[in-house]
C-alpha cells in the first residue's frame, strides 16, 4: 500500500508516520504539511522523528504527489481536512480522516465523497474505544430509558473542540440505541438552576495540562451506577489504529466505512 500522511510534524501525523514506517505492507510516498513550514522539503523520516530517513520528502502541495498513492491518512486541521477531501475525490484516492471539529454541513461532504472513493471517517481510532462504543450500545439498548446518562471527557489544554469528537460519537451511538437523535437530547454543561431532565445525555468537558484522552460514561440509577471508562496513556494507540484503517481501505470499493468494519464490530 502506498501511503501519504498529512501533518507529519503534528502529534498524530508524527505517530502515524512512525507506525507506518514500521509496517511491512506500507510504502510511504510523502508527507504533506502546511505551506511555509520550515520542514517543507526535508526527509519525512527526519520530520516525523522515525529514527531513520525514509527517502521521501515532506511537500506543501498534495496535488503534486497524490497520484502516486493508494491511501491518504489525514489527522490535521478541519481547514486542511476539507482541502484533502476535495483532492482525494478529484483524484479518486481512498481517504482515512480522523480530524474532528467539522460542522454537520462539512460532515455531509465526507458522506457524499463515499459515492466516489473509499471513505473512512473515525473520530477515534483506538481499538479499545471502539470496543467501549459497542458496550455502550449494549447497555443503552438494555437500560437507556431508565438511566441518567452523563459523559465526562478530558483532554489536553490544546484540544480545540468541545465536546470531543469521540464523546459526540459515543452520544450518537447511545441516542440511536434509544431511538433518538443526539441533537435533541444533549445537554452541554450546567449552570445555576438546572434540574436534570429525564432522557437526556449530559456532557462535561475538561481541558488541562497534557492529558492525552479520557472518556467516562455514567449510567446513573437510584442506589447504584455503572461506569464505563477508557484512558489512553499516550496517542500511539490512535496512530496504530489509523494505520490499520489505511491498510483495510487500500483494496476497498468506493463506499462509507467505519472502524467498526475494520475491527469486525459491526
Amino acid at each position: 500500500m502506498k501511503l501519504i500522511v498529512t501533518g507529519p510534524r503534528g502529534k498524530m501525523g508524527r505517530l502515524i508516520t512512525q507506525a507506518a514506517a514500521k509496517h511491512s505492507d506500507i510504502e510511504l510516498i510523502a508527507g504533506v504539511g502546511p505551506s511555509g513550514r520550515d520542514y517543507i522539503g526535508k526527509d519525512l523520516g527526519d520530520v516525523a522523528m522515525t529514527g531513520r530517513q525514509l527517502g521521501v520528502s515532506v511537500v506543501d502541495n498534495l496535488e503534486s504527489v497524490i497520484d502516486s498513492c493508494d491511501v491518504i491518512i489525514d489527522f490535521s486541521t478541519k481547514e486542511m481536512g476539507m482541502q484533502v477531501l476535495e483532492s482525494a475525490v478529484r483524484h479518486k484516492k481512498a481517504l482515512v480522516c480522523g480530524t474532528t471539529g467539522f460542522s454537520p454541513e462539512e460532515m455531509a461532504k465526507f458522506r457524499e465523497a463515499a459515492s466516489s472513493i473509499p471513505m473512512l471517517y473515525a473520530a477515534n481510532t483506538s481499538k479499545l474505544v471502539n470496543i467501549m462504543n459497542k458496550l455502550l450500545e449494549i447497555v443503552t439498548t438494555a437500560v437507556g430509558d431508565e438511566a441518567d446518562i452523563e459523559i465526562l471527557e478530558m483532554h489536553d489544554q490544546w484540544k480545540k473542540d468541545a465536546p470531543s469528537g469521540t464523546s459526540k460519537e459515543m452520544g450518537e451511538i447511545m441516542a440511536h440505541a434509544m431511538g433518538k437523535e443526539l441533537d435533541d437530547i444533549a445537554v452541554y454543561g450546567r449552570h445555576g438552576a438546572s434540574p436534570r431532565e429525564k432522557g437526556t445525555i449530559g456532557y462535561h468537558s475538561l481541558r488541562a495540562g497534557n492529558i492525552p484522552s479520557s472518556h467516562t460514561v455514567y449510567f446513573g440509577f437510584m442506589g447504584e451506577r455503572l461506569e464505563i471508562t477508557h484512558h489512553s496513556y499516550n496517542w500511539e494507540c490512535f496512530a496504530r489504529g489509523a494505520v490499520d484503517c489505511g491498510v483495510f481501505l487500500a483494496d476497498k470499493a468506493p463506499g462509507w466505512y467505519t472502524i467498526q468494519d475494520v475491527l469486525h464490530l459491526s
